[in-house]
């Protein structure tokens, strides 16, 4: 079965960067479209960023200008480049699969990403 494992995140004080990184094993993600969800304390699961597996990205009002999705198909890693980072973005983040029809990977333990001075 695929697992995905994500790292790089930590604390950082409003207005810093981290780049996140989601590492896949078991399967290529090279035809999938990918995405970053996050999940703040108390509220629901949402989705970030999307990336397709020809390249197009979209991204969540919130954070368009300031995140960055990309793929390495050569590693199978999934990237999230958090520019700009304010306090409301504290969650953990989570990458899986997106536009599935419902179908969603095992999902790995996420990475916590805390903006706070």
């Amino acid at each position: 079965q695929v697992q995905l494992v994500e790292s790089g995140g930590g604390l950082v004080q409003p207005g810093g960067s981290l780049r996140l990184s989601c590492a896949a094993s078991g399967s290529t993600l090279r035809a999938y479209v990918m995405g970053w969800y996050r999940q703040a304390p108390g509220k629901q699961r949402e989705l970030v960023a999307n990336i397709f597996s020809g390249g197009t990205t979209t991204y969540a009002d919130s954070v368009k200008g300031r995140f960055t999705i990309s793929r390495d198909n050569e590693k199978n890693t999934l990237y999230l480049q958090m520019n700009s980072l304010k306090p409301e973005d504290t969650a953990v983040y989570y990458c899986n699969v997106t536009r599935s029809g419902g179908y969603y990977f095992n999902w790995g333990q996420g990475t916590q990403v805390t903006v706070s001075s």
